[in-house]
């Protein structure tokens, strides 16, 4: 009976093995390319499905012989895009080669796939010629007689001749007849390309598809394609870019006729899909001194269906902090269409209550400004503002500031990642003429921020990080001026380590804000692991009683060590802890928690 069980057992592990595909396994590869460049060897490797089977999880036998079928042709394209166009690749499995393997009868294990490329001579051009073009236009330098001839940059030099076409005012250009020929004795290509230009063509209608709840005049205010204009590839990106930038849309494409109109115009489509219309986000802070701070905002994102963007943002802070618990609410508005492309009006609001160690303040605002967006790095904003506030500060109690400003506003945004930058630079800057009705004085309120990076390694894990804050006020006395347009120094935004707003100017028994103030940060990032950072800092802050900083200016610094954890399109999850290390100070070791970096 065990006989027979251990019988029966053998038969069905052969029918099993019988009925399976092939054996799951490992097979070795490699491939050799003697001459080939060290790029060019690493080309070759990433675009073979052989040399990638393990990560790819290509382990059965009919895999293994689908990739190595598949190579021959991915090799050789590589090889033409090089420059070589007599090259030898054999790919043999398990010693035979692949492409005379029967797939009607299979391999059943496949232990080892060798690819071995001889590359032979590198081509280079004989004729390399694209036209009709227009003037100035620039073919890619490689594409030139005496140069090596790839098909990489024959296709660049074809969509060059036909894209200079497209923006001068040829929208339907298109690439003609191509005569390409290999002299394998001269080891030589000849390249002619024929470009048709075909005619001149202006902006006609901008047309609208999709199922959008933006009403679709609307839509085309915003996206402002100048119609009656001359064709432009550019124009038709900025019309696009205006239509991205209102946050209504998750899908924005500017699709051009197929056929230009009789009057010599080509008319555009604009399909689209909506964004949700609402969104409502959350976030919290944490800091030794300040406590808990609690934010929260509700968008809409098309508020009378024409792409109107509004937004109500409420914050609470100071909660288990040094300070009583103060907050605010704001809201803005922004109407792309009120003013179409580039241009937009908004309207802004906001009821605060602060209370900080120096002074505590209720103020109402109202106010209406233009935004203008130059491009996708560069805005600036105008406005009009009203305000109201009641204070008590270092100058005495219940001061009332009833200030008509005008605030202008521009920001030039070139890091690589808003979230978590290892490259680039980041300026904003804020110019404020106020004038005072009643007691209140008039003057110039200015703040300057920039910031810049730059990765130390190729592969960024190493950062260096520098931010410098400039302000002054102008024009008025320290006391004439509402004391949110002084300045004090300590924080997380300024001088971590010191305590928030503990630098300011003495006034009596107490301590007001200055007329003026910079402060400098450096930071040390690395990397760890994809996702854990650590972070050294040195921050440093002066604020001075005049319009100016000097070097009598009182002043302060702390420095300490950060952790960051990545969140992915969050940022970084940053946890800093600081100490001081010059100024008067007392509040020993400070630590701040919040989402992504400190600047």
């Amino acid at each position: 009976m065990r006989a027979r069980r251990r019988v029966l057992s053998l038969t069905f592990s052969l029918a099993l093995a019988a009925l399976l595909p092939a054996a799951l396994q490992a097979a070795e590869t490699s491939l050799t390319a003697p001459g080939a460049s060290d790029d060019l060897l690493a080309e070759l490797r990433g675009s073979s499905s052989v040399v990638s089977a393990e990560t790819s999880g290509l382990d059965s036998a009919q895999e293994l012989l689908a990739a190595a079928l598949s190579d021959y042709k991915t090799l050789v394209q590589v090889l033409y895009d090089a420059g070589y166009f007599g090259p030898e690749v054999s790919i043999r499995v398990d010693g035979r080669e692949a492409a005379n393997i029967s797939l009607v009868n299979p391999p059943r294990r496949i232990d080892r796939i060798e690819i071995r490329i001889a590359t032979g001579p590198a081509f280079l051009f004989g004729t390399a010629r694209v036209a009709p073009l227009p003037p100035g236009t620039e073919l890619p330098e490689a594409f030139a007689t005496g140069q090596t001839a790839g098909t990489g940059t024959i296709r660049a030099a074809a969509l060059a001749g036909r894209d200079a076409w497209r923006f001068d005012g040829h929208a339907k250009a298109d690439i003609g007849a191509q005569r390409i020929t290999a002299n394998h004795r001269l080891s030589q290509v000849d390249a002619d390309i024929q470009i048709i230009p075909g005619p001149e063509l202006r902006f006609g209608q901008l047309k609208v598809s999709g199922q959008s709840r933006v009403r679709a005049a609307s839509i085309q205010r915003i996206a402002a394609l100048p119609s009656g204009e001359k064709f432009s590839p550019d124009e038709v990106r900025k019309a696009g870019a205006r239509l991205r930038r209102t946050g209504t849309f998750s899908s924005v494409t500017l699709v051009e006729a197929e056929t230009p109109n009789a009057d010599g115009t080509l008319d555009f489509t604009a399909q689209v899909a909506d964004q949700p219309p609402r969104r409502i986000s959350f976030g919290a802070e944490i800091a030794s001194n300040a406590g808990i701070t609690l934010s929260a905002a509700w968008l809409h994102r098309n508020l009378f269906g024409n792409a109107e963007r509004f937004r109500i943002e409420g914050e609470v802070r100071n909660i288990g902090g040094d300070e009583d618990i103060d907050g605010g609410l704001a809201f803005r508005l922004d109407n792309p269409t009120r003013l179409g492309g580039d241009n937009s009006l908004f309207y802004v609001g906001s009821l605060e209550r602060i209370d900080r160690q120096h002074y505590t303040m209720n103020r109402a605002m109202l106010g209406v400004g233009v935004r203008r967006v130059s491009s996708d790095q560069l805005f600036g904003e105008a406005s009009v503002e009203i305000s109201t506030s009641d204070v008590t500060d270092a100058y005495g109690a219940d001061r009332s500031f009833d200030l008509l400003s005008f605030p202008l506003h521009g920001q030039s945004d070139g890091r690589d990642s808003e979230q978590n930058p290892t490259g680039g630079y980041f300026v904003d800057l804020t110019i404020t003429p106020f004038t005072g009705f009643g007691n209140s004085a008039s003057g110039i309120s200015m703040l300057a921020d920039g910031r810049a990076y730059r990765s130390l390694t190729a592969s960024g894990s190493v950062v260096l990080a520098g931010r410098l804050q400039v302000g002054s006020v102008v024009g008025a006395a320290a006391s004439e001026t509402s004391p949110d347009l002084l300045f004090f120094s300590g924080g997380a935004g300024t001088v971590r380590g010191q305590g928030f707003e503990s630098l300011g100017i003495p006034v009596g028994t107490g301590v007001a804000g200055g007329r003026s103030i910079v402060t400098a940060s450096a930071e040390l990032r690395t990397r760890i692991t994809e996702a854990i950072s650590l972070v050294g800092f040195y921050d440093y802050g002066a604020v001075d009683d005049g319009s100016f900083v000097t070097s009598a200016s009182r002043s302060h610094s702390g420095a300490g060590l950060g952790l960051r954890y990545d969140l992915g399109g969050f940022g970084p999850l940053r946890l800093d802890i600081a100490l001081p290390v010059s100024g008067p100070t007392d509040d020993g070791l400070q630590f701040y928690i919040g989402i992504g970096q400190a600047f």
